[in-house]
C-alpha cells in the first residue's frame, strides 16, 4: 500500500480512537505510579490539571518537545515511551520508521 493510501485510509475517527487509546495508556502510567492529575501536572510543569485529564480523554496529546519529561515523570525510559506515543499519534510514520513493530497494543507495556 503506498504511502498516499496510508494517508487516505487514516481518517478522523482512526485519529481520535487512537487519541483516546494513547490516553488511556498514560493514565495507566499514572495510576501505576499513584499519580494524581494535580501531581502529574505539577511534574511535567504545567500550570493546569485539566490538560492531563484532556490528554487522558484523548483530546490532546503530550506536545512532541515534551515527551522526555512526561516519560521521566512518569518513571519511563525514553525511548520505548515516545515509540509508543508515536505508533498512537503518528501511525503512518511509525509504520515507516518501524516495519517490524506490532501495532496492537493492547497487553502491551512500553513497546
Amino acid at each position: 500500500m503506498s504511502s498516499f493510501a496510508q494517508i487516505k485510509q487514516l481518517n478522523k475517527d482512526d485519529s481520535k480512537q487512537l487519541r483516546k487509546e494513547a490516553g488511556l495508556w498514560l493514565r495507566s502510567l499514572r495510576e501505576a505510579r499513584r499519580l494524581s492529575q494535580r501531581q502529574l501536572a505539577s511534574r511535567v510543569d504545567v500550570e493546569y490539571y485539566t490538560f492531563i485529564s484532556q490528554i487522558e480523554v484523548g483530546r490532546g496529546r503530550v506536545p512532541t518537545e515534551r515527551v522526555e519529561v512526561w516519560a521521566e515523570a512518569l518513571g519511563e525510559e525514553v525511548q520505548p515511551f515516545a515509540k509508543r506515543l508515536m505508533s498512537y499519534y503518528d501511525p503512518i510514520n511509525y509504520r515507516l520508521v518501524f516495519p517490524e513493530s506490532d501495532l496492537r497494543h493492547t497487553n502491551q507495556s512500553n513497546a
